[in-house]
């Protein structure tokens, strides 16, 4: 599979909530890296996007153009747009990803995002008025540490259950 033909498989498995067809295109030593959840290697990366689809609301959508992609990198655009937390905020997030790749896979995955407008619509006022800082960033990523980690340790009990 072609390096183009790789992120068009990404991207519409993940507009279609699939998180196998996107981890099939990751690296076995995947890096991950965006404002929220800061650097993930291996299989918490590949966690992260069961974790994020197994929570997706059916009217998010997601939307991305190829900007460049050769032998070795890609560029992407790609925006989301999905309800967030208890309150249901609307949130659009525009994000630009850079990949490189590995053995015909996704070796390294960058997400870069404003993190400031990301949490004023996520967030509300806190976001707002705390969402441009370092605290704000570390808290976000504490957070979503705290989830992920629940997330595989409830799978991992869950699969620990059926095997006995």
């Amino acid at each position: 599979m072609m390096h183009k033909e790789l992120i068009q498989k990404f991207y519409n498995s993940f507009s279609d909530g699939n998180a196998k067809g996107m981890i099939a295109c990751y690296h076995k030593d995947i890096i991950f890296q965006d404002p929220a959840f800061g650097i993930l290697r291996g299989k918490r990366a590949k966690d992260m996007w069961e974790m994020l689809l197994s929570n997706k609301d059916s009217n998010a959508s997601i939307n991305y153009e190829i900007l460049e992609v050769d032998d070795k990198r890609a560029k992407i655009f790609w925006k989301a747009e999905y309800k967030y937390g208890p309150k249901r905020r609307a949130v659009v997030n525009e994000v630009t990803a850079n990949f490189i790749f590995k053995d015909g896979k996704i070796l390294k995955h960058i997400d870069d995002f404003n993190l400031w407008a990301w949490s004023k619509q996520a967030l509300g006022a806190s976001g707002y008025l705390l969402g441009w800082s370092s605290y704000m960033k570390h808290q976000i990523q504490k957070k979503t540490e705290g989830l992920l980690s629940t997330y595989i340790d409830k799978r991992n009990s869950v699969v620990s259950a059926v095997r006995n």
